[in-house]
């Protein structure tokens, strides 16, 4: 088996790491689409952060076997995805847009559509931003606690 193709991580290293996005998109689209909307955006999210979790388990399974070791694996991708992929940048483009809707509300002459829609812009705008210092951030935040809790046991 060509071994390239055996590393390969179809949940980091191609177009499905953009499902992880969806609720950023969902969240910045809330000031113009019902709840509904959002909320599905949070289904396909959670379904990706699902789906890699798994992966990551049964990629653990296949190298290495004992039951420990698939659940330090399944336990890291699925904290790391549900706060690098979900929560944090979640609430963070939630925010922005909260934060730019009110900004622009004291701008009377601007219509109240064109309002919703510049938010809506400028949450977009900020997701390609966000994204890299998260995974850095919670990176080191699971190098720091969960890493090191569940850490390989040395050997004597």
């Amino acid at each position: 088996m060509d071994e390239s193709k055996s590393q390969k991580d179809i949940f980091r290293d191609s177009w499905i790491r953009y499902m992880g996005y969806s609720n950023e998109v969902g969240e910045a689209f809330r000031p113009v689409v019902p709840v509904r909307l959002v909320r599905a955006s949070y289904g396909v999210a959670f379904t990706y952060v699902l789906a890699d979790t798994v992966d990551k388990g049964v990629r653990m399974m296949m190298e290495d076997g004992r039951p420990r070791n698939v659940m330090r694996a399944t336990g890291d991708a699925l904290i790391w995805q549900t706060l690098a992929s979900i929560v944090i940048p979640g609430i963070t483009i939630n925010r922005i847009c909260a934060i730019s809707g009110s900004v622009l509300t004291k701008y009377n002459r601007i219509p109240p559509r064109l309002r919703g829609l510049l938010t809506v812009g400028v949450g977009l705008a900020s997701i390609p931003i966000i994204i890299t210092p998260i995974d850095t951030a919670v990176t080191l935040l699971m190098d720091r606690t969960y890493r090191k809790w569940v850490e390989q046991p040395k050997e004597a």
